[in-house]
């Protein structure tokens, strides 16, 4: 569908927050029904990163000065999220990156990374870091172009499993 209109925004009302807290389970039934062999590893990320606690105390996690969460609509509809959440350091977390079906094919998931990456370093983080699994094949080409990097990570949930990608995004020099 061309001429759609596309607008990413920050999440700020508590409309929004309960779009994106549907849209965050939503994401995790998706996922649940692509990887039925890592059911047991989805559940355990949800526990270990107390999702139902993080989302129901959105703004401590997901607002400023914590983080940033995007929005993307679609024809005035929603259709994408994406968050942004501090990590150790200098380092900052794309988090949970989701496009709805309908939304697909539009740029939605491509402009809400770049706001993500744009935010962080705006925010004067020097590296994004975020994990995807193996089979999220609309996700993992779009974060390769747009410069992430698969690498190694130890001490980070699911460290050690292949089916985990871990990337990262260091943020240019300056010319």
């Amino acid at each position: 569908m061309t001429g759609s209109a596309i607008e990413i925004r920050r999440v700020r009302t508590p409309q929004d927050i309960a779009v994106v807290r549907a849209m965050v389970w939503e994401f995790f039934d998706l996922m649940r029904a692509r990887y039925p062999d890592m059911l047991d590893t989805i559940d355990a990320y949800i526990a270990d990163q107390d999702l139902a606690g993080q989302l129901a105390d959105f703004p401590r996690y997901f607002a400023p000065p914590a983080g940033e969460c995007f929005l993307a609509l679609l024809d005035g509809g929603p259709a994408g999220i994406c968050k942004l959440r501090p990590g150790r350091g200098r380092t900052a977390e794309l988090n949970r990156m989701y496009v709805r079906a309908a939304g697909r094919g539009h740029g939605l998931g491509r402009a809400l990374c770049l706001a993500t990456v744009e935010e962080a370093w705006r925010l004067g983080y020097s590296t994004v870091l975020l994990d995807a699994l193996y089979r999220h094949v609309e996700a993992l080409p779009l974060y390769r172009s747009l410069g992430f990097r698969d690498y190694s990570a130890r001490g980070v949930f699911g460290g050690g499993d292949e089916r985990i990608i871990h990337m990262r995004l260091d943020r240019p020099e300056r010319e």
